[in-house]
This record gives structure tokens, C-alpha cells and sequence, in this order.
């Protein structure tokens, strides 16, 4: 082996082992809850984690939200704190008959969901096109970043549906909210969307609008 090869051999090894050591000292970062940034969560002091930081028992059946008649239940930072920079989130959504999950959006994370009970039909929208499609137990289906989708419950009886997202603290913007939630005024809406007055109304009255 001549010198270069030597060289090159030992600074491939040091590169290795200095990215391995990086790696290994910061495989974790269990969130300080107490200690929020406009990036994030700092790192609890490690002398104070313990393996409850890295468990979540809470993804039970959620109780049902009106007038969607489906429940969620969601393993973020904020109830997991292990999660803390992993870029990773659990849901679960149960939907009743008839049940939906509004249009919304999550800006940073795709979202992957593994259909476990019922029969659903699912789809995101592109300004191109619609992606729809119905899926039943063991059935899996990928919702990319920042695409507006959708879940209703298309079969006879509830559906359960289990979820990951690729955020540790997901961001979530539901249509109905922005557009009905808030002191947009009834005008400017209709004058944005076409709907009609009265139509508009009524829904600022189911989601909680002014204006």
C-alpha cells in the first residue's frame, strides 16, 4: 500500500469514527417542555431523562368532534417528549358513520395512514388533480407535504385509522376554520369564493366566524 492509499485509508477511518462519535452523542434530544424556542424544544439535561419520556399510552379512541363525527388522538412532542427532533408524530382518527376528516393541510409533514378497521375513502388535491381513492383494512396510503387531503367514512360502520407524520409537532390548518373560524367578513368571502351569503353565514355560525 502506497503512501496515498495509507493517507487516504486513515482519513477515511477518522472521518468515520468523528461522524459516528457526532452521531451517537446526539441521538436523542428529549424535549425540556419548560424550555421552548422559536425552533423547537431545548434538551433536557440527561441526568434527568428517564424511559417514561420515550412512551405515550394516550392513542385511545378519541371522542367525537362536531359536526365531523370522527376523534383523534396524536403522540407529538408535546405529550411524547423523546420525539424531539426525530421529525416523526403518531395519530389515531376514529370516525363514526357517516364520519369525516375536514380539507386541511400540514405545511411541514407528509403524512403515511394504515387503514385498520371499516372502509374509507380518502384524497388529496393538487391544482391539477384530485387523488382519491376508497381503502379498507390493511390498506396504506401516503398524503404528501403541504397537499390539501381529506378521510371520510365511506362503509356501514366506524373506521379506524392509525397515522405517522413526518413532524415531531405537526402543524395543522383545517379549511373550514380559516375560511369560517375567524372575522373574515361574510363580503370578502363571498366575493373570494363565490359562496353565497347565506350560505356563509351559516357556517361562520357553526364554526365560531364574525364578521
Amino acid at each position: 500500500m502506497n503512501t496515498i492509499h495509507i493517507i487516504f485509508f486513515i482519513f477515511a477511518f477518522l472521518s468515520s469514527y468523528t461522524f459516528h462519535a457526532i452521531s451517537s452523542a446526539n441521538d436523542f434530544c428529549v424535549a425540556d417542555l419548560s424550555l421552548k424556542t422559536l425552533t423547537g424544544y431545548s434538551c433536557k439535561p440527561e441526568a434527568n431523562v428517564t424511559v417514561d419520556d420515550f412512551v405515550f399510552s394516550g392513542l385511545v379512541e378519541g371522542k367525537p368532534v362536531a359536526p365531523f363525527n370522527s376523534g383523534l388522538t396524536a403522540a407529538t412532542v408535546e405529550n411524547l417528549p423523546g420525539l424531539n427532533g426525530l421529525d416523526i408524530a403518531a395519530a389515531r382518527i376514529d370516525m363514526g358513520v357517516n364520519g369525516t376528516v375536514p380539507l386541511h393541510y400540514h405545511p411541514e409533514s407528509s403524512e403515511l395512514l394504515i387503514i385498520v378497521e371499516g372502509e374509507v375513502t380518502v384524497g388529496f388535491i393538487t391544482p391539477q388533480k384530485a387523488y382519491v381513492k376508497t381503502l379498507k383494512p390493511s390498506d396504506v396510503i401516503v398524503l404528501p407535504k403541504g397537499q390539501l387531503h381529506f378521510v371520510i367514512n365511506s362503509g356501514a360502520g366506524k373506521a379506524v385509522i392509525y397515522g405517522a407524520l413526518s413532524s415531531s409537532s405537526p402543524t395543522v390548518h383545517v379549511t373550514d376554520f380559516l375560511l369560517f373560524g375567524n372575522d373574515l367578513s361574510t363580503s370578502i368571502i363571498a366575493q373570494t369564493t363565490l359562496l353565497d351569503v347565506s350560505q356563509i353565514e351559516k357556517l361562520k355560525a357553526v364554526f365560531g366566524g364574525s364578521g
